[in-house]
């Protein structure tokens, strides 16, 4: 590796970048939002019954711990009090029926049961879920205004015997959140799951009884279950409703949800005659009781936190669908953008590569490379060196930009006869881009780094395209030299798959939309027809090959025109490049935002280009982490085989394309290895990366070129092994 012939000043000397935001400041609205999106997921989930469904059932076992008095007592038991407080049954009076309805409200029964009972004047009791109340709002506050009384059947509908006692409070205190926000009330009443009449208690569903009761609950059971959900037939349901002993008084247990109700709604109205023909009057607990209603009102905090809860999972229920769309659209553009790639680079491929192709007569004129340079004392020997070993014709205007090391001292002590060196206040990489293009003694312009490193026929393959006069400007092949680091890899991979198979894409499609900064050739008067190099946004580069498509001009990919640049070695450095270049991007695309509307050449970019563009630099990245969050989803609460299976497809679809790229660039394939890793991490990155982007553009923030630090570890080498390989 080629080292500066000259010592170099401490580091500490240098002039060091801007800093960005502290990492939880720029950290914070994007994990916010992924986290608020996981959050939504699960409030919908919660309320199709999706999320925390356990349709397990506990087999009974021994009742050692169960109370006898408990087993032996009515269905209404009140474990309330402390520890040493012992538990009460209460029973139904004689004469009195409690109608019961489980597992509502039901768009479809529910309110047809409560017209029965309107008509026959009969207030009952309705155990809701709590995902059923979030999504039957309406119906919840019917039933408080006919004057029924309504008790909690835990939220997902778990048989709570399997499951903790940090699961029963949460059941109950979402179920309660539910009911305060869509009815503004709270119910003292509770049912379990798969409970039946009180000596069914066991010692594994006798602890949830006795929870509830620390919790401030009654805990009703039933006298009689028709087993309705069944559906055995109206006239078994009726027989299973009759009291055993005449003048018994009861709590019947009915459904008026969680299937087809059918035949509870016909046996309905039989029971209550027939009961009533007995002399039976029909109350709800609370009347049975003497206890007064079990639903109390709620005010203030607690109401509002109902509601902000109701507003959530209601918001989360609307919202699903569309993310679901939107996502599912974008995925369609993605694997379109694939099938894109692999057949539109074939199509280059051919074409570039088929014997006897050529842009027109050789290029053989001198050319001026443009070196823009800004504190690069580590890499801009290794860079000039480069150049001098050129099979092309070259003269080299270095620009030092204000530079505060040794840059320009470097550059005299080499002392390569084709280097002129220029230096100027610092003013930005489009500033020295224009000083140089305008020193420029000929009419092709080569624009590169200043750590950047080019093969000695990187510059006869960059300029060749200009033997056809409408090509304007030639976008040229950049590599990561410093790959064998796991971060340098995955840029390996985005510069080989991302950018190259892209260009290769864009160059059939005819609406290249940058030159990379790295390595590009320019006419010069396509140049100027431009204005050169504008300060208007960071990204000069994509600025200035959108202003050349709106001009009329071409712009082309030269695969053999290779170039090697130092990449970010850091997360943080990484973080500073993707996000000049991402809001860059935005700045230009907005620049340009015209083209759309205008023909020819100008329009053809704007209604191809930068729809591209906008898909794909900016929409798909910054929704692509929501198919990560999907995933978590599906495999923690969906189908974790299935969701697997679909995410592995994808990656194998990506592997297939990155295969191919690396393929057509003849380059080695172990770095894939990393893909997996790498996909995810660039999701995320790129995700936050646009996210801050998109803030800073909205709120009017401008940025400065951002220099990242550089180590000068791409040497003259690499430039060796890539032409032998």
């Amino acid at each position: 590796m080629s080292r500066s012939p000259r010592r170099h000043r401490s580091r500490q000397s240098i002039a060091r970048p801007r800093r960005l935001a502290a990492p939880p400041l720029r950290f914070f609205l994007p994990v916010t939002v992924l986290a608020t999106l996981l959050a939504l997921m699960v409030l919908r989930g919660m309320a199709n019954n999706e999320v925390f469904h356990d349709e397990r059932i506990a087999v009974s076992v021994d009742k050692g711990t169960v109370p006898t008095s408990v087993l032996e007592g009515g269905p209404v038991v009140d474990a309330r009090g402390d520890k040493n407080s012992k538990p009460v049954n209460y029973t139904i009076p004689d004469k009195t029926v409690v109608l019961s309805f489980d597992d509502g409200p039901s768009t479809q029964w529910t309110p047809k049961i409560l017209k029965v009972l309107k008509d026959e004047d009969i207030r009952a009791d309705f155990f809701v879920t709590g995902s059923m109340v979030t999504r039957n709002p309406a119906l919840i506050r019917q039933i408080v205004a006919d004057g029924h009384e309504i008790g909690v059947h835990t939220f997902t509908h778990p048989d709570l015997a399997l499951h903790s006692g940090t699961r029963l409070t949460w059941e109950l205190g979402e179920t309660q959140l539910a009911l305060a926000g869509v009815a503004g009330i709270h119910s003292s009443l509770f049912r379990p799951p798969y409970s039946s009449t009180v000596d069914a208690l066991d010692d594994w569903s006798w602890p949830v009884t006795k929870q509830a009761g620390a919790e401030g609950y009654l805990t009703a059971f039933i006298d009689k279950d028709t087993d309705d959900w069944k559906r055995p037939g109206v006239d078994s349901i009726v027989k299973a409703a009759m009291p055993d002993l005449p003048g018994q008084g009861e709590m019947i247990l009915l459904h008026d949800a969680g299937g087809n109700r059918a035949q509870t709604l016909a046996a309905l109205p039989v029971i209550i005659e027939k009961l009533k023909a007995q002399g039976y009057t029909f109350k709800t607990i609370g009347e049975a009781l003497g206890t007064g209603s079990a639903n109390s009102e709620v005010t203030s905090y607690n109401l509002w936190v109902g509601k902000a809860f109701l507003w959530c999972t209601t918001f989360s229920v609307w919202l699903m669908p569309w993310l679901v769309g939107l996502l599912a659209v974008v995925g369609v553009l993605v694997m379109a953008r694939f099938a894109l790639m692999l057949v539109l680079s074939a199509i280059h491929v051919r074409r570039t590569r088929k014997p006897g192709f050529s842009w027109g007569d050789p290029v053989t004129e001198p050319v001026t490379v443009v070196v823009p340079a800004y504190n690069e004392q580590e890499c801009i020997t290794n860079t000039l060196l480069s150049l001098a070993r050129s099979d092309h014709p070259v003269e080299v205007i270095v620009v030092d930009d204000g530079s505060t090391d040794d840059t320009s001292a470097i550059v005299e002590e080499l002392d390569l006869p084709m280097v002129r060196l220029i230096r100027q206040p610092n003013s930005g990489k489009s500033v020295a881009l224009n000083t140089g293009v305008a020193a420029a003694s000929y009419d092709l312009i080569v624009m590169m780094d200043g750590d950047t490193v080019f093969e000695p026929s990187t510059v006869r393959e960059l300029v060749q395209p200009f033997g056809n006069p409408r090509v304007g400007a030639v976008a040229g092949n950049a590599k990561v030299g410093n790959r064998d680091t796991l971060i340098g890899a995955w840029q390996h991979i985005e510069y080989v798959m991302g950018f190259n198979l892209d260009r290769r894409m864009y160059d059939v499609l005819d609406c290249m939309p940058t030159i990379p900064g790295a390595v590009g050739a320019f006419r010069r008067t396509a140049l100027e027809q431009v204005g050169g190099m504008s300060d208007d946004t960071l990204a000069e580069d994509t600025d200035v090959t959108m202003g050349l498509h709106r001009a009329g001009w071409k712009v082309v990919y030269a695969e053999n025109a290779r170039a090697w640049t130092e990449a970010p070695v850091s997360m943080k450095q990484l973080w500073s490049q993707r996000y000049r270049w991402s809001y860059g991007t935005m700045q230009a695309m907005w620049k340009h935002r015209h083209a759309v509307l205008e023909r020819g050449a100008a329009g053809h970019f704007g209604r191809v280009g930068l729809p591209f563009v906008a898909l794909f630099m900016v929409v798909t990245p910054l929704l692509a982490p929501a198919i990560d969050i999907g995933m978590v989803y599906g495999v923690v609460f969906v189908d974790a085989y299935k969701t697997l299976a679909a995410w592995f497809a994808v990656m194998a679809l990506q592997a297939v394309c990155a295969w191919w790229s690396f393929h057509l660039d003849k380059e080695k394939a172990w770095h894939l290895i990393t893909l997996p890793a790498q996909q995810v991490v660039y999701r995320v990155l790129m995700y936050m990366v646009l996210m801050q982007s998109a803030i800073t553009a909205l709120t009017g923030g401008r940025l400065r070129w951002q220099k990242l630090r550089r180590t000068g570890e791409v040497g003259l080498d690499v430039t060796t092994g890539a032409m032998s390989s």
